[in-house]
């Protein structure tokens, strides 16, 4: 029996870096591949129910600059995180190693690069993250899912593979799969604050909810939040009539976007390519303290695109309600972005992967 390449995959911190690695890590598990998937403690928090993965922790921390106590502190914690990895790495020897982005995968890229092992990084976003493109001049290649991709010097662009957004096969499948809900008498609202939920989601948005209660517009509300304001929520909507679901953060998400026909959700590259997949119109709200304001320009991205709408959370008192009001008065606009929306596509995003994978791998240097 022919022994099985291995490849190891390296994802931790937010669910936008550790669920492109999920889907990636399926995809060569149905192959010729022995995958193993390397993440900290908030990446394995969200995988730790998945019984059918091969997963190994290794702990992992942003350079925090606050004061001398926590650079040192995360020093050594990345220091200590290099070290372990280089012995699992000796240990393990892959063949390959993907980074997915963030912090928690530069200790073993690091380690990679030490023990002349080749790895390829990988990138969502418009702008190039940081430890992604600290690790760009000794990565193999970087894949990402966008040709309009900022902050990559001229000088590595031989090393640009364009593959399109890692989501998960359901996901892509999932208009083709699922009926469609062309009632828009009611509009139905899926709330999504990305893997840890938006706290200020479930502040701002339930009064602007009630205006549209006020309105006479019909809507129904499927809202993500934390947990400790799930009396809080459920009480408000209550109290006014309003009919809803709260739900806490759903590997299962598209129990939810079987249900909606709207999204307000975070600018995060994955659930924008996601929601995009599966064709439900959304309205994007970047956080605002995210690094180099990258969700910002995700969101720029596809509005541009007409994919769906723009708001700043700035300006989501002045803007929701008039735009939710426009959804329910002229109809066609949600049915003209879903018309946007399937002239686009990631299902050949393993495919493509898998071409460029064989020729790496094939490659003497």
């Amino acid at each position: 029996m022919t022994k099985k390449i291995k490849i190891i995959i390296a994802a931790g911190g937010t669910g936008g870096h550790v669920f492109p690695a999920y889907s990636l890590y399926n995809s060569f598990s149905e192959q010729k591949y022995n995958v193993e998937l390397i993440t900290d403690s908030r990446g394995y928090g969200f995988l730790k129910d998945h019984k059918n993965i091969k997963m190994s922790k290794i702990p992992s921390s942003p350079f925090i600059k606050k004061n001398i106590l926590t650079i040192f502190v995360s020093t050594f914690i990345i220091s200590y995180s290099i070290l372990r990895s280089i012995f699992f790495l000796i240990l393990n020897r892959p063949k390959i190693i993907f980074g997915m982005g963030g912090y928690s995968s530069l200790p073993i890229c690091i380690a990679a690069t030490i023990l002349k092992i080749k790895f390829i990084i990988y990138e969502n976003n418009l702008i190039i993250g940081k430890a992604n493109r600290f690790l760009l001049p000794f990565a193999k290649k970087i894949f990402v899912s966008y040709k309009e991709l900022e902050g990559v010097p001229n000088k590595y662009d031989n090393k640009v593979c364009l593959i399109g957004n890692l989501i998960r096969q359901e996901i892509i499948n999932f208009y083709e799969t699922k009926k469609d809900n062309n009632n828009l008498d009611t509009i139905k609202i899926l709330v999504l604050g990305g893997s840890q939920a938006a706290k200020i989601f479930a502040e701002k948005l339930p009064l602007i909810f009630k205006r549209c209660k006020e309105a006479s517009i019909p809507i129904k509300i499927y809202q993500q939040c934390i947990k400790n304001q799930n009396d809080q929520l459920s009480m408000f909507y209550k109290n006014l009539s309003i009919d809803y679901e709260i739900f806490n953060f759903s590997s299962n998400i598209t129990e939810y976007f079987s249900k909606a026909n709207l999204a307000i959700t975070r600018s995060g590259a994955s659930i924008l390519s996601e929601l995009t997949n599966a064709r439900i119109p959304f309205i994007s709200v970047p956080l605002p303290t995210s690094a180099d304001n990258h969700q910002l320009k995700n969101a720029i991205y596809y509005e541009k695109k007409s994919f769906g709408f723009l708001i700043e959370e700035k300006n989501l008192e002045i803007k929701l309600f008039d735009l939710i009001r426009l959804f329910y008065e002229d109809k066609s606009l949600i049915e003209k972005i879903k018309m946007n929306q399937g002239q686009y596509s990631d299902k050949n995003v393993f495919q493509s992967i898998n071409m460029l994978l064989e020729k790496i791998i094939d490659e003497k240097n």
